[in-house]
């Protein structure tokens, strides 16, 4: 292979990645839809909530019928989560003075990312999608520490 064709291969393979590749804006919006999630229950701001969540987004766990003591899917939809914000912390002791909320970019693709929040007593697993120029969060699964609480 001469010189000339190995350069040519190179640069088209440094424009693809290029391509695929993220922003550090991309990483702190990323962030910042997980932090706008769980600081609008923090915070009680149902609006932050709105600015993070796809107007789809379906949050998802196990619970536990405590008749029948079986398992099953719990979900939650977009508009109970604004809900959860405008009311769940309302007195402000549902969270401590200063809550964990730990961020952890697991992986971006493009225009897809999933994310790992660790909060005080659950774990999130979130999928964010970038529509339009916008990333927004589409998919949530999560637990609480103790699968037990549920």
């Amino acid at each position: 292979m001469n010189k000339i064709t190995f350069l040519s291969i190179l640069n088209i393979l440094v424009l693809s990645l290029n391509a695929n590749s993220q922003t550090k804006q991309d990483s702190l919006a990323i962030k910042q839809v997980a932090l706008d999630y769980i600081e609008s229950q923090h915070n009680v701001k149902p609006k932050q909530f709105e600015r993070a969540a796809h107007p789809r987004m379906v949050k998802r766990t196990f619970w536990k019928n405590k008749q029948t003591n079986k398992e099953y899917l719990r979900e939650t939809f977009t508009d109970a989560m604004i809900l959860l914000a405008e009311s769940y912390n309302k007195n402000q002791d549902k969270f401590p003075e200063k809550p964990k909320k730990k961020i952890i970019i697991l992986d971006i693709f493009n225009k897809i990312a999933s994310v790992k929040l660790v909060a005080d007593d659950w774990v999130d697993y979130m999928h964010i999608i970038k529509l339009n120029g916008k990333w927004q969060l589409v998919n949530v699964l999560w637990q609480f520490n103790e699968s037990k609480s549920h």
